[in-house]
């Protein structure tokens, strides 16, 4: 004689021996106890009773904190649509200058390194135009543009690292 019980995701049918059923559930209960358990010794550093390391990273940003500041800084002129700061991703909504209501920009930001170097940002700039019926269509953005914006970026980081590292001596 066996039970049959349903298993539902794999909308198969599981057949168990008569008994083994409260066998099943006290396992089942003894291991999802398991993890209530309280690891003095600090097998799972999160939950364990010991400090953290002095070497251990300390939560925060996952890029440099420099070049994530001096990002946002430089295009605080744009309206933000989403910053990411673990994986150093920031991404502009359009802008439209009030001088030039034909054109609009937006721009995003990679911040790839956690050190303050050059090459450890990406900056590209998209542009449009309106033309005659009213649409906006994608239209070419000057060469030097997306380079101007990293080295404003750059020398914003410097600024603060600069300020930051004044403070504290």
């Amino acid at each position: 004689m066996t039970a049959d019980i349903r298993v539902r995701d794999l909308g198969g049918v599981v057949r168990i021996r008569p008994g083994f059923a409260p066998v099943l559930a006290i396992g089942a209960l003894a291991l999802a106890l398991s993890g209530c358990i309280h690891r003095p010794t600090g097998l799972i550093p999160h939950l364990g009773s010991r400090p953290a390391p002095a070497n251990a990273p300390q939560a925060g940003i996952g890029v440099n904190s420099y070049l994530w500041r001096a990002s946002l800084d430089t295009l605080a002129f744009m309206p933000l649509a989403s910053a990411d700061p673990f994986g150093g991703v920031i991404i502009t909504d359009w802008y439209v200058n009030p001088e030039k209501p034909d054109e609009r920009f937006k721009a995003t930001v990679y911040i790839l390194d956690t050190r303050l170097r050059a090459d450890g940002l990406n900056v590209t700039v998209f542009k449009q135009n309106r033309d005659a019926s009213g649409n906006w269509v994608d239209a070419p953005v000057a060469g030097q543009t997306d380079i101007d914006i990293e080295n404003a970026i750059l020398t914003r980081a410097r600024q603060l690292r600069l300020s930051n590292l004044n403070d504290k001596g």
